[in-house]
Formats: C-alpha cells, structure tokens, sequence
C-alpha cells in the first residue's frame, strides 16, 4: 500500500539485540532521540512529532515495535494490531504493575547504540500510549538524560483489576531505584503528559510516579477541551492524534522539544 512513503525522508535500519530485531528508521543530525510510538504502530501523527524533533536539530530513531509503519492509526488494520495478540506477546508487559517489557532491553541498546553514533551529553526518549512508561526503565542505561511519558497506560486499566492496576507503573522497584538515584545525583527531571479525565492514565497513575520519584517527576495534565478531536472517545494522544496546534498541546510539545535540546546538549 505504500505506507512507508510517509518516511520517505527517513534511512532506515534493522537492529538487533538479544532475541529481538526490528526497523528504526533515522533522520536529521545531532544528538539523539529515540520516539517509541504508540497503539497502533509507527503512524503519520508520530512521524509528524519526529520531523519535528530533527527540524529542532537532533537526530531522531523511530523503532517500530509493532503495527505497519506509515500506516494511518486510522486504518481498519488498527484494530487488528491492538487486539490481535499484542497483549499476549512475550516482549510486552501488559498486565502486570512493578515490572518493566522485556523489550525495554532491546530500547536500552538502541539508546546504547544511538549515543555512539550521534553523542551530545545523552539520549532523549519519549514514550507513548502503550510505549508512555518505556522511557523510565530505559534509565538504567545511562545514556538515557532526557525521558518522557506521554499518556503511560502501562498496565493495562481494562478489565477486572482495573482500578488497582491504574494506581501500578511499569517499571521495577530495582529500576526505579536507579532513576531516581539518577535523577538526583546528575540533576535529571522526568516529564509526564497526559489529559485529565483520560481512563487509561488515572489520577492515581501520575500519583504513583510522583510518589516513585518525588519532585523530579514534573506530572503535566493537560485540559481535554485544549485537544484536536480524534482517535479514542476521550482525547488521549498528547503529542499525536490530538494535537491541536493553537492549544495547550502545542506547548506541550514545544516544551518537550526544548527539554531534549537542553539535555542532550544540541
């Protein structure tokens, strides 16, 4: 179909680490930041944010984790990719508070792999939806200065157990520990995006990562009347879907992009 043309600017690469392997796609020079998509995969809405973090002067990676590249989210295919068997695939942590997605490993070595290509001071990373609380265990690779959770909605608030897992993150007390050692000792900071009301990041989501880190987690919780309708019944995609580019969003992203300007030294 074509979906890949939507990255036409981009040179794309696979990488391996352990038992996994999977495209990134690269654009713009300058240090680096790694822009883990969300549901339902690598769409035009994300790769709008990326240009617009090489156009800031960084070096973007786009991996694709899962989904068609280039595809719109829009797409009937979407679905399939949401529900299809991605909340049983062994290198997500769908369900389960506490612990982190085993291809957070897989994301610490592109890290790894993308500080020695472009250096600067570290690595920027952002994750978001599915991918929103990636970017915090990604910090035991030191690489890793600048991160970023755009509506974390790891694990899962659907189902039974849902409320109690609302108040649960994705990332291990061991990796938790060491950001927030981090973020202490090389005066780091953690931005978290979300819109209020947003049943798949709760309140109760962002109190426990202020908790887990303590100042250094500068929570943003954005108005929904401020979103670009779009996607989910309730806006959802900060940086993505509902972007509006006259609201409190675009700040958002403005601000986000002058964050990794500022860590990664471009």
């Amino acid at each position: 179909m074509g979906y890949e043309a939507a990255l036409s600017a981009y040179q794309r690469f696979e990488f391996a680490d352990g038992p996994w392997m999977r495209p990134v796609y690269r654009r713009g020079a300058g240090p680096a930041v790694i822009v883990i998509h969300e549901m339902p995969g690598l769409h035009p809405d994300v790769i709008r944010f990326a240009d617009r973090v090489a156009a800031a002067g960084m070096t973007v990676y786009c991996p694709s984790l899962f989904g068609v590249p280039g595809r719109p989210a829009t797409h009937p295919g979407a679905v399939a990719t949401m529900i299809g068997g991605l909340c049983i695939r062994r290198e997500f942590n769908v369900w389960a508070g506490g612990r982190s997605s085993p291809i957070v490993d897989w994301l610490r070595a592109l890290a790894r792999r993308a500080h020695h290509d472009c250096g600067g001071k570290g690595v920027g990373a952002v994750g978001m939806c599915f991918t929103g609380g990636f970017a915090l265990a990604m910090m035991t690779e030191p690489a890793v200065v600048a991160p970023v959770l755009s509506q974390p909605s790891l694990p899962m608030t659907l189902g039974p157990g849902g409320r109690a897992r609302g108040a649960r993150i994705d990332a291990s007390p061991a990796e938790v520990a060491c950001a927030r050692r981090r973020l202490e000792a090389e005066d780091l900071t953690v931005i978290g995006l979300r819109f209020s009301g947003d049943p798949h990041v709760p309140d109760a989501r962002f109190a426990a990562y202020a908790e887990a880190l303590g100042p250094r987690f500068e929570g943003r919780t954005i108005d929904p009347g401020e979103a670009r309708p779009g996607g989910l019944p309730h806006p959802h995609s900060v940086l993505t879907i509902n972007l509006r580019e006259d609201g409190e969003t675009k700040r958002a992203e403005q601000d986000v992009i002058a964050f990794f300007r500022a860590r990664t030294g471009a």
